[in-house]
Order: C-alpha cells, then structure tokens, then sequence
C-alpha cells in the first residue's frame, strides 16, 4: 500500500474517531514524514528474510511482519495500534517482554477486528464470534493474554500505561486464510471473489473509498449467472431468501449501520454496477449455510467529477462528499 494509500486510511480512521485522547495525535501525524516512511520501510522488508523490527508510536498502523516495541517517555492513555494484512490472510499478534502495572490501571488490549467511534468491523451480525470472545486483555487473562489470532485481514491494539518506561513487544505475523471473509481492503481498485461453502454466515468486503462496484459473476444456491441487468436490480426482499448479495454505503465501519445501496438474490440480465459516493463502499454475502455461494465483482476509485456535489434523495448519491 503506497504513501498516498495509508494517508487516505489514516484519515478515514481519524475521522470517526472521536476520542480527544486520540484526536491529538493527529496533528503530528499529518506534519510528520516519520510515520510515513517508517510504514513505506515496512513494505519494502516485506520479502527480506529476518525480522524487521522497530519502535511504536502510541497511535500507529502496521502493514507487515515485524516486532515492534513501545516504550513510554511519558503517561500515555489513549494509544490505539492498527494492523492490516491482505485480504487473504488473518493476523497473529503476541506481547513480549511486557514491564506494565496492571494493579494501577495499565492495560493492553488486543481486538478482532478494528473499533472506531464505538462501531466495529466486522459488525455483531458478521462475525462469528461473541463479542466478548473478540477481546483479549493482557492483565486478566493470567498468561493466557499474550497472544491472539484474527479471525480477518484486520485487527486492533489498545493499551494504556501510566508509568515513564514502561514497555512491551508486539510480534505480528500474517498467516494464509484460504475462505476470507469480512475484509478491509487496501486499496482503492481491484476484484475479489468471496465464497462460503456451507455455512450460516455473513461476510463484507468493505472498501474505505469512494467506489464503482461491478458484479460479474453470482452463484446463490442453485441459481448461477454472470449477466445481472441494472434494469431489473432489486431493492428490496431479498432478505427473506436467506442467500443473497447487498451493496451498502455509509460513512462508518459497521455493516449493520449502514445504507443498503441494493440487494440481489436471483439471476438476471446484463452487468449490475453501481457507484457509491461514500467514505465506506460494501459488498455483504449472506449465507444460509445451504449451498455453496459465491460473488465475483470489480471495485474503482470514482473520479472527483463522479462525486456527489450534493446530498439528495437519490440512491447514487446518498453520502455527503465534501
């Protein structure tokens, strides 16, 4: 992911953050070409053989392998650490060489998924996990805190240490997932296919951007078609199929808080695509656990004179664009 790509991310995250303890970093970020290069240098070791490793800012995102240590020159309370990996893969996270004092309120937290602004991705419905399984707290999981797994190509560290010095290590690996689902893309254009063979399960592809979603091949239980016709979309009563394709838009991160765009359970004519003028762009598979379901589909950045200029009540023009 380019220099340009993780700002577009960082500010996207910023944006619908509301925590002021958070909200004060940001001015440093955006002044700072440390941050940015130190992410770029994480993608360059991506193919060395060793361990990359280097320090921790208290508001970061990882994109690679690596260890990667915090220190603390001052109290921080508010830090916040995202990880992303590729579509295809889920992160393991381990803490080492932890030297925090949980009896005065010091705390690190590892998330499945990503939190912002009290929403979640991927969302209660989507994931398959409780949420209080998502968490795992350092200091009241007695050893058994020091590591987790993700159950997507993201995931999220929170940690609050009161102390000057206080310190631990974050090991991240990415490892092979071979049925993604519920992803956070990187990038702005590209295609993906998500399948669930057999499961009773949602999963979203969630693009921070903009985009033009194109549908080219669906197969939902017996029905199979890669001719969808816009003139023939459906808006409304999938739902009740059990199997089915949604478009959303919104400007959070939470599926189910979002704009439904359309829905689609039934082979058509023609090519279904749709342009969606919000920060977040959609494609949610809905599964019943019956068939084998699969959605194929093309993604692109609209163009700035493809923007909404102004919100109406339109479906292609729903978010507010500034």
């Amino acid at each position: 992911m380019s220099v340009s790509l993780r700002a577009h991310v960082f500010l996207f995250l910023f944006s619908l953050s509301s925590r002021t303890g958070l909200s004060r970093y940001i001015e440093d970020i955006e002044t700072s070409d440390g941050l940015f290069s130190l992410l770029s240098l994480d993608q360059k070791r991506e193919s060395e053989d060793f361990i990359f490793r280097r320090p921790l800012r208290c508001l970061d995102m990882l994109a690679t392998d690596g260890q990667f240590t915090f220190v603390a020159s001052k109290p921080e309370l508010a830090c916040a650490t995202f990880i992303i990996a590729e579509p295809s893969e889920v992160i393991s996270l381990e803490l080492s060489d932890v030297s925090i004092d949980c009896s005065a309120g010091d705390f690190i937290k590892m998330f499945d998924g990503w939190v912002l602004k009290g929403e979640k991705f991927p969302s209660r419905q989507d994931h398959p996990l409780p949420m209080h399984q998502r968490y795992t707290d350092y200091c009241s999981s007695a050893g058994a805190g020091a590591s987790s797994r993700s159950s997507q190509n993201v995931a999220m560290v929170f940690f609050r240490l009161h102390n000057p010095d206080s310190s631990f290590t974050l090991t991240v690996k990415k490892l092979h997932n071979p049925f993604p689902c519920n992803i956070m893309s990187q990038n702005p254009e590209g295609s993906f296919t998500m399948v669930m063979p057999h499961q009773r399960r949602n999963c979203s592809f969630s693009i921070i951007y903009p985009v033009e979603i194109r549908l080219v091949e669906l197969s939902l239980g017996q029905a199979k078609s890669n001719e969808l016709s816009p003139q023939r979309q459906v808006w409304t009563g999938c739902s009740g199929s059990g199997d089915y394709v949604e478009l959303l838009g919104g400007n959070g991160v939470d599926t189910s808080k979002m704009f439904p765009v359309a829905d689609l359970c039934f082979s058509l004519n023609g090519l279904a695509q749709m342009k969606i003028g919000c920060d977040n762009s959609v494609v949610r598979l809905v599964s019943s656990g019956n068939y084998i379901n699969h959605v194929s589909f093309q993604y692109r950045l609209l163009e700035q004179h493809e923007l909404p200029k102004t919100p109406d009540n339109s479906l292609n023009n729903f978010c507010t664009v500034e």
